[in-house]
């Protein structure tokens, strides 16, 4: 039984910074996608980042030249690097990973990121 269990998220002022992590229970492959959306009060599930072969990676919008995702598939953990922090980066943050070799797509159970004065 894959899981994903996500670290890292917390209260943080605007401008500060967060590094979230999740790790899977299983091995990731290389040709696996992960990636991080997040969920605010109120709003659908958004895409925030995904990382795949050749650690390729996409960035919506709002959050492009702020956060960063990596991989150490050694690890079996993928990372998010959040900088600028903003009011509106508020959310439940999820890990995914949509692999190839088991043929689904998997979910971690979120953290909470607050950032607030």
């Amino acid at each position: 039984q894959v899981q994903l269990v996500e670290s890292g998220g917390g209260l943080v002022q605007p401008g500060g910074s967060l590094r979230l992590s999740c790790v899977v229970s299983g091995s990731i492959y290389s040709f696996d996608t992960m990636g991080w959306y997040r969920q605010g009060p109120g709003n659908q599930r958004d895409l925030v980042a995904t990382i795949g072969a050749g650690d390729s990676a996409k960035y919506g919008d709002s959050v492009k030249g702020r956060f960063t995702i990596s991989r150490d598939n050694a690890k079996n953990t993928v990372y998010l690097q959040m900088n600028s922090l903003k009011p509106e980066d508020t959310a439940i943050y999820y890990c995914n990973m949509d692999s190839v070799v088991r043929g689904r797509n998997y979910w971690g159970q979120g953290t909470q990121v607050t950032v607030s004065s």
